[in-house]
């Protein structure tokens, strides 16, 4: 009966993995495709889109697409202004979401879990709802920089970043996590005569790595998917558009297929760069914590 047992406990973990990479493949197949399309002559790309081979770099293969995408179009200078963007955001995003969170988790104040319901209900309100309003209001807000006193945030930086530090679902995911966190340790804290700021410092935001990383990644990746209408709005100017933007000078008048590609190819590379990055620090630091989150 053990052998058996075990038998049938291999095959359930033999069909399972089978099941999986099957499913992986499945969302593997549109990065196969864009890559090796990327390689090919417009014709090319057009004639093999009907078989298999649209899935295989064979045929006139060449670099000759990510020549044309970068002589059509400043890509370096898309791709670093998305990762400047995107870098600063989140870190900012990081740092005060989760002292938002804090004070309403381990602080008792007045208000506190009205507002923190409110600020749970902006989640289901769609961007388009405010875009014209936010545009009114940044464009007459005031900035003092190197130059003085300036009027107006269009084309620049702080517009595609100062908008999107907060948001709810960083603070939720922060509130639900320092939530599990053990009152002991606060308390214990308190005790000793450490300061909350201290608190939040050094006990509770080394006991955070799991969901730092998983707010770091979620945060990452709609910050530099959504790099499109708002940059549209209130960037007009090459030197601080992000790359998403940048797609739209592949469809203007002759639409090359084979440079679509590559743009997206290259485009692709700080997401998945990112992305590995941050399930590294996750694995390390739910590896390296004592504490449950």
């Amino acid at each position: 009966m053990a052998e058996i047992s075990v038998h049938n406990h291999g095959l359930r973990l033999v069909v399972r993995y089978a099941v999986l990479v099957l499913v992986a493949v499945v969302f593997l197949f549109p990065l196969v495709f864009m890559v090796a399309s990327s390689f090919k002559p417009d014709n090319q790309l057009l004639a093999d889109t009907g078989n298999f081979r649209a899935f295989l770099p064979v045929g006139d293969i060449s670099l000759d697409n990510y020549f044309a995408a970068f002589r059509r179009a400043p890509v370096l200078q898309f791709m670093l202004n998305s990762v400047f963007i995107t870098v600063i955001t989140v870190t900012l995003s990081i740092a005060l979401c989760s002292l938002a969170a804090f004070s309403f988790v381990f602080l008792n104040w007045s208000g506190r879990d009205l507002l923190l319901s409110i600020i749970l209900a902006t989640l289901i309100i769609p961007f388009e709802t405010i875009a014209v309003p936010l545009l009114l209001v940044v464009s007459k807000l005031p900035w003092v920089g190197l130059d003085g006193l300036e009027w107006g945030w269009l084309n620049t930086y702080r517009v595609q970043i100062i908008p999107w530090i907060v948001d709810a679902l960083t603070v939720f995911l922060f509130v639900q996590y320092f939530k599990d966190l053990p009152r002991e340790l606060i308390e214990a804290s308190r005790v000793e005569g450490a300061s909350w700021l201290q608190i939040y410092r050094i006990v509770v935001m080394p006991l955070s790595g799991p969901i730092i990383a998983t707010a770091a990644i979620l945060k990452s990746l709609k910050m530099y998917n959504e790099q499109y209408l708002w940059p549209l709005i209130v960037v007009q100017d090459e030197a601080h558009r992000p790359i998403m933007v940048g797609l739209g000078y592949f469809f203007q008048l002759n639409v090359a297929w084979g440079e679509v590609m590559a743009y997206l190819t290259l485009i692709s590379i700080p997401v998945l760069t990112f992305y590995i990055f941050l399930q590294r620090a996750f694995i390390a630091s739910i590896a390296s914590t004592g504490v449950k989150g």
